[in-house]
């Protein structure tokens, strides 16, 4: 009998989560290094997680897609180079007038302000000699 798709989503999810925590960072090479084996995630004890120079890093939705899941979208958010979530809400959320700030706008428009008698007669503080 097969797991339902919620436990294995959450054993992968938790997977994914340790390999990060659980990474050995060398700092000389500028890379991180698995601690451990991680089946479910396609990784081996010793293989390069992260690096600097030359290197594809591992996506969890590919992950997700080898396991033959279904709509992966509905479960791993949208990557920052696509947009994401925050580049959606900036162009057509935050982009819109709000209606409650033009209603506070008209409520406090007020009268043009009588401008004050200009000194020097609007020559300013010159001092002609």
């Amino acid at each position: 009998m097969e797991k339902p798709v919620k436990l294995e989503l959450e054993e992968l999810k938790r997977d994914w989560r340790n390999l990060w925590m659980e990474r050995i960072d060398d700092k000389f090479r500028a890379e991180a290094i698995a601690k451990r084996d991680y089946e479910h995630l396609f990784v081996e004890r010793g293989t390069v997680i992260f690096a600097t120079r030359k290197f594809k890093m591992l996506n969890f939705r590919e992950i997700l897609q080898l396991h033959g899941l279904v709509d992966v979208d509905r479960f791993v958010p949208p990557s920052p180079v696509v947009g994401g979530w925050g580049k959606f809400i900036r162009t057509f959320i935050a982009s819109q007038p709000s209606p409650k700030r033009a209603k506070r706008t008209q409520m406090y428009v007020c009268e043009e302000k009588k401008r004050q008698q200009l000194k020097k007669g609007g020559r300013g503080w010159l001092h002609m000699i």
